[in-house]
């Protein structure tokens, strides 16, 4: 089916386009692709790391709704196979692959919460990469990496960094921007959306499109959401972020942790709030006439109605009020620890019973940094033993609280 778009028309879409983008390659490709009237098939990957995606994730796949709304071919790629690899973009060290087990484990929930976002009225193309790379015979696989140099893979500032450090690549890993590309070519992708830690592996995709004889892929980029520590990237795999399974009012106090300098951040990916809007809001802060926390329950309550619904958004505000401001538990998340555990427990294992605390590094540095609270006091020793009880209540941060069953 063609679209059927006038100059003017694809000059007007492309600036909608561009809006919230990092980088457009090459812009002049994609106005002969919108001009051509032909429905495009547009791909967004993700690898299925860990069974729940997040909010960073959502600044991404709004984009891919803007094309899913315009009528083209939205494909959601689940990158079942690149994941038993392991991404190597930002890794100082070899990522450990996951199993398949692993992996099944972590997609089954994928497809209902990429729905959230998306349009479920609307065609949605989800499709996997094991579909065509497990099926890569050895002949097949010596004839693709023919195709591409060494020198050319080691252009990856993350390669190129380790390489200095005289630090160890695995073969794998140098496997793993082919394989990604590939997908592009097995797919026949005419634009492909990524972050900006991912525009290397994007563009070689259109190299390898090229390669292949197929019209070379657009590469649209969107900005990095920065995840809670106010630090690195949003990302599973670091423990800071806000997933799309999350309960609303877990996600809610997620929000309202974060700085009142990442906050502009978030009125800007998450809710696409124009510049001059929050120009406004920082002049309003800054003369004392808008309170800081009033305007982050705003945002909050905004993002949760967005991705999960204005009824949870209220319930998730309500709560907020009366644990933070009215110090009142009895609206804190309630956690019911498995039979038997509780007594003379390490306060780390105890920590990662809570919804929310993934690792044993990221309790820590919570109890290291005095950021956890049992039953009012300050937890300080990481090494330290507690015995868990029902009605005991943990603080963590300022805006994460938990009841026990």
């Amino acid at each position: 089916m063609a679209l059927k778009n006038s100059v003017k028309d694809v000059d007007k879409i492309i600036e909608g386009i561009k809006i919230g983008t990092v980088s457009l390659l090459p812009e002049a490709d994609l106005k002969k692709k919108l001009e051509s009237g032909k429905k495009l098939k547009i791909k967004f990957g993700a690898d299925p790391t860990a069974p729940d995606l997040h909010l960073g994730h959502a600044v991404v796949l709004s984009k891919l709704r803007l094309f899913q709304d315009m009528g083209h071919d939205v494909i959601f790629l689940i990158g079942d196979f690149t994941a038993r690899i392991g991404d190597p973009t930002g890794r100082s060290k070899t990522r450990s692959p996951l199993t398949k087990e692993q992996i099944e484990f972590n997609t089954k929930t994928y497809l209902d919460q990429v729905k959230r976002i998306m349009d479920p009225s609307k065609p949605l193309n989800v499709r996997f990469n094991s579909e065509w790379l497990e099926k890569i015979s050895c002949d097949s696989m010596v004839k693709l990496c023919s195709r591409v140099t060494l020198a050319r893979l080691t252009e990856r500032e993350d390669f190129s960094k380790r390489i200095d450090a005289h630090q160890p690549i695995s073969f794998h890993e140098l496997l793993y921007p082919i394989f990604q590309a590939y997908d592009s070519v097995a797919l026949e992708a005419d634009i492909e959306l990524g972050g900006t830690d991912q525009t290397f592996n994007l563009l070689f995709g259109r190299y390898l499109q090229e390669q292949f004889g197929q019209e070379p892929q657009v590469i649209l980029t969107m900005p990095l959401l920065v995840g809670l520590d106010g630090v690195q990237k949003m990302s599973k795999s670091l423990g800071n972020y806000i997933g799309l399974t999350d309960e609303p009012g877990q996600a809610f106090g997620k929000l309202m942790s974060i700085s009142d300098v990442l906050m502009w951040r978030y009125f800007e990916l998450l809710l696409n709030t124009p510049a001059e809007e929050i120009s406004i809001m920082q002049e309003r802060i800054a003369g004392d006439t808008l309170n800081p926390m009033s305007l982050k329950k705003d945002m909050a309550h905004k993002i949760i109605t967005k991705f999960w619904s204005k009824e949870a958004a209220d319930i998730g505000r309500d709560n907020f009020e009366t644990l933070f401001q009215k110090k009142d538990f009895s609206a804190a998340q309630e956690i019911e620890l498995p039979a038997g555990f509780g007594e003379n427990v390490w306060i780390v294992d105890f920590l990662k019973q809570l919804d929310g605390i993934k690792s044993s590094s990221d309790a820590r540095r919570l109890i290291e940094a005095g950021a956890v609270t049992i039953d009012g006091e300050v937890i300080k020793d990481s090494k330290a033993t507690i015995n868990a009880k029902s009605g005991m209540t943990v603080k963590i941060g300022k805006h994460r609280f938990y009841k026990i069953k």
